[in-house]
Formats: structure tokens, sequence, C-alpha cells
């Protein structure tokens, strides 16, 4: 009978719990906040139950953890790897503004701000005189003051909507893992959850402190910006908005109160007077301030969260599994982003810091696709490949669907044929045209300029040469306008390289040092001499692809929009120099054995060139601001 082959639990089946508990610390966090803020707004009428937890202040404190609660899962349910790559701002705006997507984030917003105003303006004192109804006449009226508050919330949640969208709070970017100072990549924390190393030397911060640390880092940040948005939304709406809003809320706030006070007068008008004072726009801005602190402390609290590390209690996730690799193997191989980019960030770690781990990757060779080793191997080279593809592929017309069939002979021309930049050619050219095609290649242009369109037209008319472009050129200098037109030389270059519509650069560094890592452990811990075997082709791989990185960037053009003209990519450098670090790791450890591994002196000679001048990368972290 035969013995019954023990299930590999999927890598999902680690990583999803994994990111339930952060999730529960998020929202741990979002509600320590919410009772602070309940603090604030308890009466203090009695001592102990203005602050105990069971009383109004807690339960005031779930009404606004609930306001916030949305957010939160629509942050969940629109998450993605990575950041967003275009050619410009308008690019985005053109493929967002109009997904289901956008419009379920706007409405989010503003549904979570219409229940924090109502909560907050329930949890006044009477004597504040901002509840809905005022019967200061014997009569139920429409008090203007609560109808104020609300406005102010809705326009604010229509604004932070916008904001999220724009500037893609969605993104989730993970770390990368980068080797020790001063060692052989060893973090020496084997089977360690306290972050201590045996030799009773401090380790690595824990990721305890880690995500701790950086939540600490930006709340200073987080309450200027806060205080600052409070402030102008708040200022905007008191001095100019609300003028144009407030007989349309007026009408609406009248038919809806209608159905549960029957007493309101029947006309839809306001009175004379709108609720003017330094007084109201002073509260106002205060409930501003307290619901986008709920908002943005989330948000920090959930990004964190969820690119916290890929350990529990000091140790890979896959190690709970009764098959380690296995699990392992199987995040490499899903073809769901975050599974993938989550299971290559812990190989990354294992190569450095696991050493029992390490050396059971080498010693796995019996498994049914090939050594544990050699799918590992194939996954992280065909990962680093995937640039070298997309330079290669870039400019080139798509191949057609259909089967080739043979062209058809052109017929014998009589003429020369008509030059596309002939501008002598009697050719019409609509400027209802031009209009239209100069803002559309604002967006998709690869350098053409639309002077160059307007050519015929400014020599029929008898302008100025170039004057188009010069007024082009200064919209584009517009200091609010003029950015979403530009095509930056990073935008451009970060979407030929990595692709779109979103681009993960971790998977690429982490892949790229889990090879370099595994490939120089192996010369004392690989027993079976399976890795040697790849290290020439892993060596060549690396310095054609630095090559052709810097040959492509070097020679990428510069958009005639990028008025900055920098032909600076932050994530590109970080690509490149994470690259080069990973190959003079190899050269250095491989080079007294280039003769036994079959590498000539040019291969060698390319490769210290490749690996030469590695600069220090931009923090990742830094790069999630927003």
């Amino acid at each position: 009978m035969a013995t019954p082959v023990a299930r590999r639990a999927p890598y999902k089946d680690f990583l999803q719990p994994a990111l339930q508990r952060r999730f529960a610390g998020t929202a741990a966090i979002v509600l320590g906040l919410a009772y602070l803020e309940a603090l604030t707004l308890s009466g203090w009428s009695s001592f102990l139950w203005s602050w105990f937890p069971l009383g109004p202040a807690g339960f005031r404190a779930f009404a606004l953890f609930a306001c916030v609660l949305p957010i939160i899962i629509l942050r969940i349910a629109h998450a993605h790897m990575g950041i967003r790559t275009s050619n410009s701002i308008l690019e985005n705006l053109f493929h967002s503004v109009l997904r289901f997507s956008t419009i379920e984030t706007v409405l989010t917003y503003i549904i979570s701000a219409f229940f924090f105003s109502q909560v907050y303006l329930k949890s006044t004192p009477e004597d504040a005189g901002i509840r809905w109804i005022s019967r200061a006449t014997g009569r139920s009226r429409l008090n203007e003051h609560a109808l104020f508050y609300t406005v102010n919330l809705l326009v604010f949640g229509l604004v932070q909507g916008v904001i999220h969208t724009v500037f893609d709070t969605d993104r989730l970017v993970l770390g990368v893992v980068e080797g020790t100072p001063g060692g052989n990549g060893d973090g020496g924390n084997e089977g360690n959850a306290n972050g201590v190393n045996p030799e009773g030397d401090a380790a690595r911060p824990t990721d305890t402190e880690n995500w701790a640390a950086k939540i600490g880092e930006w709340t200073p940040v987080l309450l200027v910006r806060c205080g600052m948005l409070a402030i102008t939304i708040a200022m905007v709406n008191y001095a100019f908005l609300y003028h144009f809003l407030r007989v349309p809320a007026w009408r609406l706030a009248m038919r809806l109160l209608r159905w549960t006070y029957d007493d309101l007068p029947k006309y839809n008008l306001p009175v004379a007077g709108a609720p003017w004072s330094v007084w109201m726009l002073g509260r106002t801005t205060w409930a501003l301030f307290l619901l986008s602190l709920l908002w943005y402390f989330g948000e920090l609290a959930f990004r964190v969260q969820l690119t916290r590390e890929p350990l529990k209690k000091g140790q890979p996730l896959s190690s709970e599994s009764k098959d380690p690799n296995g699990s392992l193997l199987n995040g490499l191989k899903s073809k769901k982003p975050r599974i993938f980019a989550f299971a290559l960030w812990e190989l990354a770690f294992i190569t450095r810091d696991f050493t029992t781990r390490r050396q059971a990757i080498y010693e796995d060779i019996d498994r049914k696709d090939g050594p544990m080793w050699s799918q590992i191997y194939a996954v992280c080279i065909d990962t680093i490949r995937d640039l070298e593809r997309r330079i290669d592929e870039y400019g080139r017309a798509p191949a057609p669907a259909g089967p080739a069939s043979a062209p058809a002979q052109p017929r014998e021309r009589l003429s020369r044929p008509i030059q596309a930049n002939d501008v002598s050619a009697p050719r019409h050219v609509p400027k209802t045209s031009l209009v239209t095609n100069t803002v559309a290649q604002l967006v998709t242009s690869p350098g053409r300029t639309p002077a160059q369109d307007w050519a015929p037209v400014i020599k029929k008319e008898g302008w100025t040469s170039g004057r188009p472009r010069t007024l082009t050129l200064r919209a584009m200098a517009l200091p609010v306008i003029g950015p979403f037109f530009q095509q930056t030389f990073s935008r451009r270059l970060a979407k030929a390289i990595f692709g779109s519509p979103y681009a993960e650069t971790s998977v690429y560094i982490n892949a790229a040092y889990a090879l370099s890592q595994l490939a120089v452990h192996s010369l004392t811990e690989d027993r079976y001499g399976n890795v040697q075997r790849d290290v020439p082709t892993i060596i060549r791989t690396l310095t054609v692809i630095i090559r052709k990185l810097e040959t492509f960037r070097d020679g990428f053009p510069i958009h005639w929009t990028d008025l900055t003209q920098s032909r600076q990519c932050p994530e590109v450098s970080e690509v490149l120099n994470a690259l080069k670090t990973d190959l003079g790791a190899l050269v250095d450890a491989f080079g007294l054995y280039s003769a036994d591994l079959r590498l000539s002196r040019a291969d060698m000679r390319l490769a210290r060139e490749a690996a030469q001048r590695p600069q220090e990368p931009r923090p990742r972290e830094m790069q999630q601001v927003g």
C-alpha cells in the first residue's frame, strides 16, 4: 500500500493569517486614537464617566471608529503592489477617473465624513447650539449651524477622496533585504526572536520596533499635514464655497427632516443671515482636524503594518509548514503579485539570516520538478530577465494577432511619394484637429512636439516660428496646472523598464540578492555542488542586464514637456545599485575560481566593470509619503 503524501500547505495559508493579524493591529491603533478623540468631546461633568472606557466615552470611541472603518476596508479592497507607472499625472487621471474604484473611493470618503459629522454633532452639549433642530421660538426650526458643519465635512470628504486617488494612496511598497555591514550577509539571529545574537552584540531592530519607530517618525509630519489641510478646507468653505452650497443644502436638509419633524416650516429658503463667526470657523477647523487625524493615521498604520517583514516571532512565515521549502516554492510560483512579492522577500531573508533554512535549500534535491535550488534559480533569474525583455521590446511594433500573409506588391509609383515632414506638400491640416491632437500628445507622445504639427499653420498664418511652443512651455511652467502635463524623465523611464500600470521594484532586488547570497554561501554549505553549475550564468546575466540598463537609461530621451531636464530616476537607480552590489559579491567570491567555472578573462573584466561604483539607494520608506 502506497504511503500517503503529506499535503503541502500553500504559501497563502501562512501569509493571509499574518496579514489579518496586522490588520487587527491597524484597527487597534485607530481605535486607540478614536478613544483619545472621544475624550476631547466629553463634557467632563463627571470625573469617572467622562473617561471610563465602558461609559459614554467608550461608546463614542466605537462610533468614531465605525466612521473610519469603511476607509480601512477600502484600503484592503484596492491595495496594490508597487508604484503606479505612467508618463504623466494627466495619463493617470485619464486611466482612473472613470473607473468604478475611483467613484467608490470618493463616495466612501464622503459617507465616512457624513457619519463623523453626525457623531460630532451628537457629542456636543446642548448649550453649544449646533444640533439639527432649534426650538428657541417654540416651534421646530432647522439650525443652520449644524448644516454648516455637515457641509464642511462633506466637502472635506470629497477633497480627500480626490487626494487619495491622485496620489495613489492604495499602493503598498515592500522592503528589500540588504547585506549586514562587515560580514558575509548572515545576520546571525537563527532561531532568535529577541533581536540579540549569541555573542551578545545588539542585532538589527525587531519587526515590532521597526514599525513602531516608523509610526513615531511620521507622527509630527501627519499632525502638521492634518492641521494645514483642516485650516485650508475650513477657510475656503467659510469664505467662498458655502455661499454656493447654502441654498441646495438647506433645501435637501428640509426635505429629509420633514419626515421626522412635521412642524417644520413649509418654505425651503434659508433665513437672511448665514452663521458667519470666528467661533464657527474655529469649531469647524477642529472637527476637520479630528477627522483628518483618523484618516491619515489609519492610512499610515495600514501601510506600515501591511508592509512589515514576512516574519513571525523572528522566523520566516513558512517555517510553520510541515514542508517549509514546498510552501515557500508555492509562493514563488504564485501568479498573484502580492503572494509572489512576499515569498521573494522571505527568500531573501532566509538567504541572509537563517543558516538552517538556507542549507535545507541546498540539500533538498528529490523534489518532483527538480532540486529546490534549480527551481529557485529558474524563478529568480526569470524575474530579473523581465527587465531585459522590456528593454529589448521597447519601441517595437506589436506582433500581428493573426497569421502573417505575404504582403501585396505595391503599384509602380509615377511620382515621388509625399514625405510626412514635407511642409511644402499640398495637404489640408484642420485647426480643430490640431488642437485636439495637441492635448492628446501631452499624454501619449514619445517626444514629438505640437510645434511640428503646427508648422503648416504657422507658415500659412505668418506667425513667428515657435510661438505655439513658447506658449505651451509657459503653460507647462504654471505651478499647479503644469505638473499634470509634464512627462518627466523619471516617470517615462520607470514605465519603460518596469512596465505598467504598477511596478514593484522589490521583486527584482530581492530576487538578485537571493541568487547572489545562495551562490556565495554555496562555497561552504553546498555539499552536492549543484549551485556552482549555474554561477557563470548568474554572473553573465547580471552583467548583461546592468550594461543594458545603463545604456538604455543614458540613451533615453528627455520629453519636450519635462522642464526640469533631470535625468534622475530613483527607482531605476535603486535597482541598478542593488544589481551592482550583488554582482560585486559574486565577483569577489568566485574570482579565484573563474577558470574552473569556465569564465573567461573577458567575462570577469566586464563583470568587474559593471559592478563598479555602487551608490547608496534612497530609503524605501521615504518613497511611501503621501
